[in-house]
């Protein structure tokens, strides 16, 4: 259930929030953020385009991912949706709701949270429940092993998986999962680890047959190439 929390509806985010400035002359979308009973009360918030949604992206770490959103405005890509549940600011306990081998009794109750209440409530908000093929799950670092993690468990929810720089606690299973979402990893050079993690599972979901792509891009961890290669991400899983 979702506390009800009126300041937090239909309110656009500003630019002292770290949205970016809205280009002059142009029309953009718009955020809702609200308040669900999850864990004591966890927000979600929702860039919706100004166009009719023809694709959907769910990631975690809400706060953030959420106002990527206005960089596909200026890009020619399908009209996206997306729906950022925010993460935890406490790290130890963000990895554990994220990467399902350390406490699996939370992350299973916010796989929960996140599959079945968040898409539930977006369809009754907001009107739109997309197929498959036009939904993914989005992630960066620890949020990239979310998305795979889910990905791979729910591959008839999640059509594509877009992962940047994924940390290292969640690993390829021994045997992959049938049917495989479609995947597509971005890491830097300057960052070893999260780059050997990419790697890793490229070659391992290449070796199950799904269609993946590798992309290695100069910067380190957190750097301008996640929200650049964004972009690129969403034209590839949904074209235009």
């Amino acid at each position: 259930m979702k506390k009800q929390a009126s300041n937090h509806v239909n309110r656009k985010l500003s630019e002292s929030d770290g949205a970016p400035a809205k280009p002059t002359g142009t029309v953009s979308g718009e955020f809702v953020t609200e308040m669900f009973e999850y864990d004591g009360g966890r927000q979600v918030t929702v860039y919706v385009p100004q166009d009719p949604p023809e694709a959907i992206v769910f990631g975690g770490d809400g706060q953030e991912i959420s106002k990527w959103g206005r960089l596909l405005e200026k890009v020619d890509v399908a009209s996206t949706m997306i729906v950022g549940v925010h993460g935890l600011t406490d790290e130890t306990l963000r990895l554990h709701e994220y990467s399902p081998g350390f406490e699996p009794e939370r992350f299973a109750a916010h796989e929960k949270f996140f599959v079945e209440d968040v898409r539930r409530w977006t369809d009754s908000r907001f009107g739109v429940a997309l197929p498959t093929e036009r939904t993914a799950v989005f992630g960066v670092s620890a949020g990239g092993e979310l998305a795979l993690a889910l990905g791979l468990r729910h591959p008839h929810v999640y059509g594509a998986v877009l992962c940047a720089s994924p940390g290292g606690g969640y690993k390829p299973p021994g045997i992959m999962p049938s049917p495989l979402p479609r995947t597509y990893f971005v890491a830097g050079t300057q960052e070893p680890f999260f780059l050997e993690n990419a790697r890793r599972w490229a070659d391992a979901l290449r070796g199950a047959d799904a269609d993946v792509v590798m992309n290695e891009r100069a910067g380190s961890h957190g750097g301008a190439f996640w929200r650049e290669e964004f972009q690129l991400m969403v034209a590839w899983a949904f074209g235009r």
